[in-house]
């Protein structure tokens, strides 16, 4: 059985030497770190003497790097970076911190409002890791019935859950200029855009019911995202109700009035599925979304 390697270095050599080179000399890096020069020159000797190459060497009054020094600070970073995380980790999970949280999006939700948001829960969010999951129709609910996410943005609550409305969404009727419905003038009657191909989105959830959305064409294709059905309609094979941020920037579009129902749309909301037992990471991002989107 081999013998496990021992490190012959300590992380507090390697720092004080980071901290050598970051304030450009022992003198400003002694009063930086509350120590005394010599013990500093003394650490970063030793560190020297040990691996048996030279890292630091004086050029006038300043101490530069050797060009193995270079290499040897740029990779000891990583590695106090590394123990750095490591005990802020500790801290966090002794303060209820989450390690992981989950921000359930309706598909409908136009993400760009979302990225001012999360440039500043990156800034504050101590390391957690956030997951961003898609959802359409009852796969929202089902996340929130499931406490399976922390925060949900959804465009229908189901009973006895509150939420903050934040926005409104829209859905327009859309197929490719190309497509027969496009030359027709005037409303197209329900019963007429039932004959042609609808293009759909999938349901997230586990267990999907469909209990709203106009399904009544005869011949149905389901896709995963609005970008696969945008895809499908700009090129004439069938019609779709699809949001302004994916229809945005896209050609060869033609926006239909059907009869009794030029658009749909509603308010959607931000929900927390988990009450009062959510954790303080997710109450923190939720407080943020609310300070933007409302």
């Amino acid at each position: 059985m081999s013998t496990p390697y021992r490190p012959k270095t300590t992380l507090e050599q390697w720092r004080i030497l980071q901290a050598v080179v970051d304030h450009g000399g022992y003198a400003h890096a002694a009063q930086v770190l509350n120590k005394s020069q010599s013990s500093l020159n003394h650490a970063v000797a030793k560190l020297q003497d040990t691996l048996e190459v030279e890292l630091l060497e004086v050029v006038g009054r300043k101490a530069q790097l050797t060009p193995i020094g270079e290499t040897m600070v740029r990779r000891s970073r990583q590695l106090t970076s590394l123990v750095t995380e490591l005990e802020q980790l500790a801290v966090n999970l002794k303060q209820g911190w989450e390690t992981k949280i989950t921000l359930a999006v309706e598909m409908v939700f136009d993400r760009q409002l979302l990225v001012p948001v999360l440039h500043e829960f990156q800034q504050l969010s101590r390391g957690t890791r956030l997951v961003i999951e898609d959802t359409v129709l009852t796969g929202s609910i089902e996340h929130i019935l499931d406490q399976s996410a922390d925060i949900v943005i959804t465009h229908q609550l189901p009973k006895g859950h509150v939420g903050e409305p934040i926005s409104g969404y829209r859905l327009d009727l859309v197929v490719s200029k190309e497509h027969p419905l496009a030359q027709q003038p005037g409303p197209i009657s329900a019963d007429e855009l039932s004959q042609y191909l609808q293009i759909v989105i999938r349901d997230t959830a586990k267990k999907p019911i469909e209990v709203e959305g106009w399904l009544k064409s005869e011949q149905r294709w389901t896709v995963n995202h609005f970008n696969e059905s945008l895809q499908l309609v700009q090129n004439g094979l069938g019609f779709s109700w699809l949001p302004p941020h994916v229809t945005r920037h896209a050609d060869n579009l033609c926006f239909l009035t059907l009869a009794g129902s030029s658009k749909r749309s509603g308010s959607m909301y931000l929900t927390l599925p988990k009450g009062d037992t959510t954790g303080p990471c997710a109450r923190m991002l939720y407080q943020l979304l609310i300070k933007e989107l409302i």
